[in-house]
């Protein structure tokens, strides 16, 4: 048995080229919400010494002199286009033979032998071609040696793409190359650690016994030393269902006014029901926690978190979005200006155990009818986009002087965001 990783290079800027070729051998950089800082480069932008996390104000003189082109983050589009890949890879192996580990990459089980240097160069035409997106293929008898073979691929170009670690000598060539940072496992984490005990490469790590490795990295570290010496220990990369779900944003600016936090705190709690429903569970706490500015010495400092525990665990949007507006009545402040809140539910149980309460708020009419809801809401946004149907507190308040009526990822700053090509009927590829 073999594994495949299929890595898509560089994935958020690929997506923005697959529309405009303008950008190809340009250098391109995608930033977090609200413009804050950079989350994906080209090739191009890393050879100029740009950064991943660097605020974009620290490098405006940089962009300006080499006319590095800058997007917004556009992660319906990045999604979408996620998708399209891994329908392709699910296609080829099978939905059983298919894991997928982010949003821009897979794990593949091949289960057969053939000539897997001519079926990865195959599948990377395919998805090239069907998609517009570039990947890279790493294949190898354990998860972390195919996870190193795709750091090859990615950086040599005589692979073309695609690096295979299959017998012993390539195993040790490739170890003896691979700094140990990154070592699918270890990491820029474990780097430390591992330059205290003279570990530089895999090789040097996989030359230590099993029981030094156990000592000083635990089990998860014998899993790591047991996959670069050849021995599979990974069964599975899918990590279940979350047990907390975080949604939280930093605001364009700063917030004093209760009502439209309301607005941004009732989004963030609807988001963190809506991936409840998705992995069909309930909560049993919300937590809301709202921040003040830090780095502005000159203003008075506010940060609280409150948790609501709820009397029969839940995942309908009204109930989460209450108990949310319950804990943030209790924590926020008049006074203050905001810069960051957040959502967090924690608690979380399967749908199908829910054990009812006697001092519940809800009648189990009640409750069936706000789950239907839901259920109706989740039905239309999937069809029709994010947010086409809200709750009424999700909107933000209609403006005094024009009458226009916002909701909250208008506020949301995003000026150099690209078209949704592949999902708004108004937005499609204009061809000249």
């Amino acid at each position: 048995m073999m594994f495949a990783v299929v890595d898509c290079d560089n994935c958020f800027v690929s997506c923005e080229r697959v529309f405009q070729p303008e950008l190809l051998g340009k250098p391109v950089v995608v930033l977090s919400n609200n413009d804050g800082c950079v989350v994906a480069r080209s090739n191009e932008a890393k050879a100029l010494g740009i950064k991943m996390g660097v605020p974009i104000y620290q490098i405006k003189d940089l962009c300006r002199t080499h006319d590095v082109q800058i997007r917004s983050s556009n992660y319906i589009l990045y999604a979408d286009m996620s998708n399209r890949v891994m329908s392709i890879l699910r296609e080829e192996v099978g939905p059983g033979n298919m894991e997928q580990y982010s949003i821009d990459e897979a794990f593949l089980t091949i289960d057969i032998k053939f000539d897997y240097k001519q079926w990865g160069e195959e599948l990377g035409r395919k998805i090239g071609k069907w998609t517009g997106m570039p990947v890279s293929i790493g294949i190898a008898p354990t998860r972390t040696l195919a996870k190193a073979a795709t750091w090859f691929a990615k950086k040599w170009k005589g692979y073309n793409k695609v690096c295979i670690i299959g017998t012993d000598e390539q195993r040790e060539k490739a170890l003896k190359t691979l700094p140990v940072d990154e070592v699918w496992g270890i990491g820029w984490r474990g780097k430390d650690k591992c330059d205290y005990y003279g570990i530089k490469t895999a090789w040097d790590f996989t030359e230590k016994s099993e029981s030094w490795v156990r000592k000083f990295f635990t089990v998860t570290g014998v899993r790591t030393w047991n996959e670069l010496r050849g021995k599979s220990s990974i069964s599975t990369i899918l990590t279940g269902d979350k047990q907390t779900i975080c949604t939280s944003r930093s605001f364009e600016g700063m917030v004093h006014d209760a009502g439209q936090l309301e607005m941004f705190i009732s989004n963030y709690a609807a988001h963190c029901a809506q991936k409840l429903r998705a992995q069909k569970s309930v909560c049993s706490m919300v937590t809301v926690f709202i921040q003040t500015n830090h780095f502005r010495e000159d203003l008075p400092q506010h940060d609280s978190g409150i948790t609501v525990t709820l009397n029969t665990p839940a995942n309908n949007t009204q109930e989460v979005v209450r108990a949310a507006l319950r804990a943030f009545k209790a924590c926020y402040k008049e006074g203050y200006q905001y810069k960051r809140a957040g959502v967090i539910v924690s608690g979380i149980s399967k749908q199908n155990a829910i054990q009812l309460n006697l001092f519940d708020e809800l009648t189990p009419e009640q409750r069936k009818k706000f789950n239907k809801i839901s259920e109706v809401m989740d039905t239309i946004n999937r069809k029709m986009g994010n947010d086409t149907m809200i709750l009424g507190i999700q909107q933000f308040p209609k403006d005094g002087k024009t009458g226009e009526q916002k909701n909250y990822r208008d506020l949301i700053k995003h000026e150099h965001r690209s078209k949704c090509f592949t999902t708004d009927i108004d937005e499609l590829m204009e061809v000249k």
